[in-house]
Formats: C-alpha cells, sequence, structure tokens
C-alpha cells in the first residue's frame, strides 16, 4: 500500500499540475488526468445509485463495479500499471447477459426515467460513455490498454441493461420515446 494521506492539504497543486502514481507531474487538465477523473466521477455516479433501493443482487454487481473502477483509475493513473483485466469484462459481460435475458427485446428506444434508481442508472451510464471518450482520447497521444476501454464499453452496456430492470421493478416502467409525437409538417 502507498503513502497514506494524515494532511489533505499539500499545495502541491496550486501551480495547476497533479502528481500521477509514478510520481511525475501534469497538467490537471491533461488527457490522462480527463480519463481518470472521468472514471472517478463515474464510480461516484455509482455510490449515488447505491444509495437507492437497487436490490442486493444489483448492488452486489454495482459494489464489485466500484472496486474495478477505483482499480481502472489507479491503471490510468500510474503509466504502464496493469489493473483490470480480460477476466473483469468477462464478468461484466456475464452479468449483463444474465440481467437482459428477462428483458423483452426492445423495439424503440426508451428514455433516460424509469424513477429515481433507473434514472441515476442512466446518468451513471452517461458518465461511462464520457470516461470512455476521454479514455480513448488519451490512447491517440498516450499508450493505453485496450482492457481498460473495452471495460468501459461493456460497462455502459451493463448500466443500460441494469436502468432498464430497475426501471421495471420500481414499478413505473421503461419511457419509451415516441418519436411520431412530433407533428408532421403540413404539405404544400
Amino acid at each position: 500500500m502507498g503513502n497514506r494521506l494524515s494532511k489533505i492539504y499539500t499545495r502541491t497543486g496550486d501551480d495547476g499540475t497533479t502528481g500521477l502514481g509514478d510520481g511525475s507531474r501534469v497538467r490537471k487538465d491533461s488527457a490522462r488526468v480527463n480519463a481518470y477523473g472521468t472514471v472517478d466521477e463515474l464510480n461516484s455516479t455509482i455510490g449515488m445509485l447505491l444509495a437507492q433501493d437497487v436490490g442486493d443482487d444489483i448492488a452486489e454487481h454495482l459494489t464489485q463495479i466500484q472496486h474495478d473502477l477505483f482499480d481502472l483509475g489507479g491503471e490510468l493513473c500510474i503509466p504502464g500499471m496493469a489493473m483490470v483485466f480480460d477476466a473483469d469484462i468477462e464478468r461484466l459481460e456475464n452479468v449483463l447477459d444474465r440481467f437482459n435475458d428477462d428483458l423483452p427485446p426492445l423495439k424503440d428506444f426508451i428514455l433516460p426515467a424509469g424513477g429515481m434508481a433507473a434514472a441515476t442508472c442512466h446518468l451513471a451510464r452517461t458518465v461511462c460513455r464520457r470516461a470512455e471518450r476521454e479514455v480513448v482520447s488519451l490512447a491517440r497521444h498516450e499508450s493505453v490498454r485496450a482492457e481498460a476501454t473495452r471495460y468501459l464499453n461493456r460497462l455502459s452496456d451493463l448500466l443500460f441493461v441494469l436502468a432498464r430492470v430497475l426501471a421495471r421493478r420500481s414499478g413505473h416502467g421503461e419511457v419509451l420515446w415516441q418519436h411520431e409525437r412530433r407533428k408532421k409538417p403540413a404539405a404544400t
């Protein structure tokens, strides 16, 4: 285990830089800091989801995902580190398949709604997609393991499925996009 923080502020970041896990310093707006910062934001959003009634089965998986995201943040913070692996991605796929098997096929887009837990899960999904974009952006300039992007891609799919499950469990149901609600322009 690394150093423990006994003093929260150090003043070392007052110049707009921050320390990476390998001891190097980078600008706080660097692609690397944006990537692991958004992963941290995703983890916090999942914490908000866990503060709601999601059921023990979902809570167990989300808690494991929070640990994975902390590992992923560490991997992104320490260039060259490997902390997320194919087995983690396969675990997400298995959970996704299990929850998706009980859902009816989608014929329409759904809106990010369906009760507080489902809506929060959709929020987590969108933050996950942003984290994925940030990691892809980082990978254009620096070395990033493919597992990082694959994990986030699969996680966003799982969060979509869990949002559907939570909307149905809550009794609110899924809110379908009504594309036909827009009036057609009159023919001239």
